[in-house]
């Protein structure tokens, strides 16, 4: 099975979060690390197994790499791809749409498909809403990370979501 973790190498805290992912991983499974400001339909398709990095936006958006490749993806067919996706979001700036991006990009892929796996739990975020939880659920529907205000939780959040990944990504 093929995995990359894709992010924007731009995008700093994303960034930095999908290098100590990729840390944390190890020689568990081989990973390619992706560009997706550089991301072409052939490549996204060519892996098995995909760990997506995205942070919200403004007022819950995709980044403007992503959304611009939304139309690629929803003419895509994602049978039998597992989907990981671990978002950065302020609580505290952006209460009423925390981490709606890892939501977002959860559905495109789930609605082309794909399982989505690496769900976490919402203990210890405070927030009013957020599109990365379905259904009221007590979980996130992928790893969240809040550099801006709870920085010194990530790494162990890391740490404990990849070690579930291990498990489901072979």
């Amino acid at each position: 099975m093929s995995t990359a973790i894709i992010y924007s190498f731009t995008s700093n805290k994303t960034a930095k979060a999908g290098e100590k992912i990729a840390a944390a991983i190890g020689k568990s499974f081989e990973t390619t690390m992706v560009n997706a400001d550089e991301l072409t339909e052939k490549e996204f398709l060519s892996y098995d197994q995909l760990i997506l990095g995205v942070p919200t936006w403004f007022d819950g958006e995709l980044p403007h790499y992503w959304d611009e490749f939304v139309p690629a993806i929803e003419e895509m067919d994602l049978k039998g791809k597992k989907v990981a996706i671990y978002g950065l979001a302020d609580q505290v700036g952006y209460p009423e749409n925390f981490a709606d991006g890892v939501g977002i990009l959860a559905r495109l892929m789930r609605d082309r498909g794909a399982e989505i796996v690496g769900q976490t739990n919402i203990e210890n975020y405070k927030f009013e809403s957020s599109n990365a939880i379905e259904n009221g659920d007590d979980k996130f529907i992928g790893l969240v990370l809040d550099q801006e205000n709870q920085a010194r939780l990530s790494q162990k959040r890391i740490e404990d979501w990849v070690e579930g990944l291990k498990n489901i990504f072979k």
